[in-house]
């Protein structure tokens, strides 16, 4: 019991700096008292700069009063944080925004969310046929085989290519599912369209499992891999910057919505509704296109320089998947993949 108690009082200062002054205006440099602005906004999320910065630029363009803090890290240590603040009693985000969907059924379950439909919700396009304003798709996020175009000559012709081809072996990378939630559900659909066999194949042909989403693209770029299962916005910002990369979509596709959602305890809930209206707007959502993902609208226009799918094309063809059942197997494909990758 002891133990217990110690682990609970030290998990916030060990989480903590994981993810505080990631980008935006950090609360710790305007003191405790900034908690009590009326004129705040906190969102946690997994989303990095690139995709981010804008969409959190254009919001405070169109609401100047409003001080915007985001605090940017992988799913797994997001909810690591939210987890201690619920011990301490206090929880500091009033949104949250990644793309491990099951932690959004997860905290639907235990009543954290505030039911909340977005502004013109009409016009989007929902992948959830059990919506009930928990949370909302904010993009529809994209995965590929990320080749080095430098060492990769041929685009893999299919999955199956990356567990079998020699090219491959001991030099495909994919980041830890318990960190990454784009990782986790990439492994969750491919475990549903080919089975766990396919993962042990990939395994056996010398796939390693990397620390993150954008490190793994990294060590990609630098050559230490000659390809990856890659995020498509990550992937986009690094091609933007001369990396030797390219994305390649094999048939099946995977595709995973990235839901924003509103505590229920939020301190700045107003805020928070404004902010989520704002993401799902044209304006927002042509940001999140410029930034190389699949946004959530029809009406906007898509850079042709990422080759994405249209994003009804993303919602169509994308593998499918019960999430509500994924979120009973998480702690499962985790271990499973944690045994097998170590």
């Amino acid at each position: 019991m002891f133990k217990k108690f110690l682990r609970l009082l030290i998990l916030p200062l060990i989480i903590l700096p994981l993810v505080s002054g990631c980008g935006g205006d950090t609360a710790g440099d305007k003191g405790a008292n900034d908690k009590q602005n009326a004129n705040k906004l906190v969102i946690y999320t997994s989303m990095k700069e690139s995709l981010i910065g804008g969409i959190v630029e254009g919001f405070k363009a169109q609401n100047p009063g409003i001080d915007v803090d985001w605090q940017s890290a992988g799913a797994g240590k997001i909810m690591a944080k939210l987890d201690a603040e619920r011990q301490s009693g206090h929880l500091m985000a009033d949104i949250i925004w990644t793309s491990e969907v099951p932690d959004f059924y997860q905290m639907k379950n235990e009543g954290l969310l505030e039911k909340y439909q977005p502004a013109g919700f009409d016009e989007l396009l929902n992948p959830f046929d059990d919506y009930d304003g928990s949370f909302t798709a904010a993009r529809l996020g994209t995965l590929g085989i990320v080749i080095n175009t430098s060492k990769v000559t041929t685009d893999p012709a299919s999955w199956e290519t990356i567990a079998t081809d020699p090219l491959y072996k001991n030099s495909f990378g994919i980041a830890d599912p318990a960190l990454s939630g784009t990782a986790f559900m990439s492994i969750a659909l491919l475990e549903k369209q080919f089975g766990w066999d396919y993962i042990v194949r990939l395994h056996d042909n010398g796939a390693t499992k990397s620390k993150g989403s954008g490190r793994v693209i990294d060590d990609t770029a630098d050559g230490a891999l000659n390809a990856c299962l890659g995020v498509d916005y990550i992937t986009a910002g690094k091609i933007d910057k001369g990396a030797p990369l390219k994305m390649v979509y094999p048939h099946e596709l995977l595709m995973v919505p990235s839901p924003v959602a509103i505590f229920k305890d939020a301190e700045h809930k107003d805020n928070a509704k404004k902010f989520v209206d704002y993401l799902m707007t044209q304006e927002a959502q042509q940001k999140v296109a410029e930034a190389g993902t699949v946004p959530v609208r029809r009406d906007v226009k898509m850079p042709e320089r990422y080759n994405l799918p249209a994003p009804e094309d993303a919602l169509n063809n994308g593998i499918k998947i019960n999430y509500a059942e994924v979120l009973e197997q998480k702690d499962d494909i985790v271990k499973k993949f944690s045994n097998l990758f170590k």
